[in-house]
């Protein structure tokens, strides 16, 4: 049995130094790569940082009940694959 942990806060409220410190500090815990519409940045790595898609991929992803979840925060879309 897995069990799932969700952490939620607005943007800039620490959730990836909160996540990075349990997966360095927990054994067999790991972070799915979530994928998005929105662009790439500088230090970002696809399929590490985020899948990188576009729109008609990601609802594409939608339509055939691939996301577990998913939204749309800024004009982008964010989710996570029952693959991840």
């Amino acid at each position: 049995m897995s069990n799932i942990f969700v952490v939620s806060a607005p943007s800039g409220a620490g959730k990836t130094s909160l996540v990075k410190a349990l997966i360095e500090s927990v054994e067999n815990l790991s972070l799915p790569v979530s994928h998005t519409t929105r662009k790439k940045r500088n230090k970002e790595i696809n399929g590490e940082s985020y899948h990188f898609v576009n729109e008609k991929t990601f609802f594409e992803m939608v339509e055939s009940q691939q996301m577990v979840e998913y939204a749309k925060v800024f004009n982008n879309f964010y989710g996570v694959s029952s693959k991840e």
